[in-house]
């Protein structure tokens, strides 16, 4: 009776697992951002000859600081899910006598003429029927 009793002990979780899927939970993945937000609109407003206060307004206050070159603030933004990283924008803002003189990064600033442009081209999600198009309802 006790080999059956141990036989039956054994057997019995096996059995109960085999008709669940036997694996390791998943655990939920969250979308990680870091950095100072970097967007178009921002860069746009960027001059050279802003001072650092006006910078500072217009980018934020820079998470990386290089203690050994004061003039020079980067800024890194990303997007990260898991192990995956979406996005990842650099900017690196260099000042000359306290005063904006050039920045780099992975964004340019637009020129008016991109925009018009852009402005120019229509957008099939906004577009509707024209007026000449819509009959007014009988009756």
């Amino acid at each position: 009776m006790r080999p059956l009793a141990i036989a039956v002990l054994l057997l019995m979780p096996a059995l109960l697992c085999s008709g669940c899927h036997f694996g390791f939970p998943k655990v939920a993945k969250v979308a990680v951002q870091q950095g100072n937000v970097i967007t178009q609109e921002m860069v746009d407003r960027l001059k050279p000859g802003m001072t650092r206060r006006q910078v500072a307004f217009v980018m934020g206050e820079p998470v990386v600081r290089d203690p050994f070159n004061p003039d020079r603030w980067d800024y890194v933004y990303s997007v990260q899910v898991g192990t995956v990283v979406y996005q990842q924008l650099r900017m690196s803002l260099f000042f000359e006598n306290d005063t904006l003189a050039k920045f780099t990064g992975d964004m340019a600033p637009t020129t008016a003429a991109q925009n018009k442009a852009a402005d120019a081209v229509a957008d099939p999600l906004l577009e509707g029927p024209r007026e000449d198009q819509i009959t007014p309802p009988a009756g």
